[in-house]
């Protein structure tokens, strides 16, 4: 189900979520299709720009903050092996931090594991089946699925969408080929991983994916062909798709209510502490342009709001009373939720902590965007016959949740309390 808010006519603006209203913000910038991060400390450090990529070939990397002046940039040759002819299919990579310490990063259609302490690639995984790009243009998207266990359980990587090889030099000629409608699930940490493909209940490029509360996954926005980029993308996917990993193969997929409004190019989406999900923009032209085009430039801003927030399901939310909002936690210490319910909690009841990570969303590609299932024991009731109490262990190293901000959330039977914002260091 979806819900709208008022278009919004400035270049950068702050939302307020609570009232509905945006406020102007003056930004500085000189890039345009730029990628960033939240650092630890909760401020946003914004970097690069497709521009500079396009125009100088830079199939390099370098850290952020600067170490010394000596600290330059780096060339990756994963970067060069996976540029496609003629047009690249291999920007925006996914990347994601593994429990090991190194990344995962994934372009065009394959991926490696990347010590960037060393500067190495410590392995080399296969390319996915049928071969074709899930990289910008042919862009698809990507998450981290929820990690358990402090990683000791599996560390999965999910790609969905994307184009076939061709289809951004045959959109740029005026025939708009089918987008992909395949998911491809892999193990990273396997002695011999393997991709797994699955299907989409449709084709989908430009889509972006958004990890829920509950670890569900959450596939949205988009076209069913065409590709990335000016122009590119032809019929909107405008119905949203709730994926389940941990439901039977062949049954993960469920196709949700659809929006009125497309969601094309330069489209984006990320998770509200509430559990809705904003949804926002669409701009596939060099300029903003409202009128005579297809797919005129769309400012407005719309929650997607999942099954969990349905009122039928209000006496299953959790409600956390401590610890409170800006908490401070340490790594591998015991932490005491409290939390009520309007109703009695049952005897048999299970509750799941879990901590997300605010994302910085670009290009199909949500960066940062990480969920960790706190281990814990059994609910029990605390003081007052409303109020429940679980003891649960924060993640044990910056391997398994980087320094920063996190969002807490409670989980009773897949529906989540609102989250609170603690930071761990």
């Amino acid at each position: 189900m979806f819900s709208h808010a008022p278009p919004v006519a400035a270049h950068s603006v702050e939302y307020d979520v609570a009232t509905n209203s945006v406020r102007p913000l003056m930004v500085l910038t000189d890039t345009w299709c730029s990628s960033g991060v939240v650092m630890p400390d909760g401020t946003l450090a914004q970097t690069g720009g497709t521009m500079t990529e396009i125009m100088l070939r830079q199939h390099n990397y370098e850290f952020y903050p600067k170490t010394s002046s000596a600290d330059t940039s780096y060339k990756l040759d994963f970067l060069v092996e996976t540029k496609d002819p003629k047009i690249e299919n291999n920007l925006y990579p996914f990347v994601f931090l593994n429990v090991d310490g190194n990344l995962f990063i994934f372009a065009n259609n394959r991926a490696i594991l990347f010590d960037y302490v060393k500067g190495t690639v410590v392995r080399t995984y296969p390319t996915i089946p049928g071969g074709d790009p899930r990289s910008y243009p042919s862009t698809g998207s990507a998450v981290l699925l929820s990690l358990t266990d402090n990683g000791a359980g599996s560390a999965e990587v999910l790609v969905c969408g994307g184009a076939p090889k061709g289809a951004y030099l045959s959109a740029m000629n005026g025939s708009f080929v089918t987008a992909l409608d395949t998911c491809a699930r892999i193990r990273i940490n396997d002695p011999n991983p393997e991709w797994v493909m699955e299907t989409m209940p449709m084709p989908r490029v430009m889509g972006d994916m958004v990890l829920l509360p509950n670890g569900n996954v959450l596939i949205i926005n988009g076209a069913g062909s065409g590709a990335a980029g000016w122009e590119l993308g032809r019929n909107p996917v405008l119905a949203p798709v709730i994926y389940r990993p941990n439901n039977p193969f062949g049954s993960r997929f469920e196709v949700q209510s659809s929006s009125t409004i497309p969601r094309m190019y330069h489209s984006t989406a990320l998770l509200l502490r509430d559990g809705r999900v904003l949804v926002g923009g669409s701009n596939p032209h060099t300029h903003y342009n409202f009128t005579g085009v297809v797919f005129p430039t769309d400012l407005s801003l719309e929650a997607f709001c999942p099954s969990y927030l349905d009122p039928n399901f209000k006496n299953l939310r959790p409600r956390i009373v401590s610890p409170t909002a800006q908490t401070r936690i340490g790594y591998n210490q015991q932490l005491t939720i409290l939390f009520t319910f309007s109703d009695n909690l049952s005897n048999d009841a299970s509750i799941m902590v879990t901590m997300v990570a605010p994302a910085f969303a670009t290009h199909s590609c949500s960066m940062n965007q990480r969920l960790i299932v706190l281990s814990g024991g059994n609910v029990t009731k605390a003081n007052g016959s409303s109020t429940y109490q679980i003891r649960v262990m924060t993640p044990n190293s910056g391997k398994i949740a980087q320094p920063g901000y996190y969002l807490l959330f409670a989980v009773h039977q897949d529906v989540p309390s609102e989250g609170i914002w603690v930071q761990i260091s």
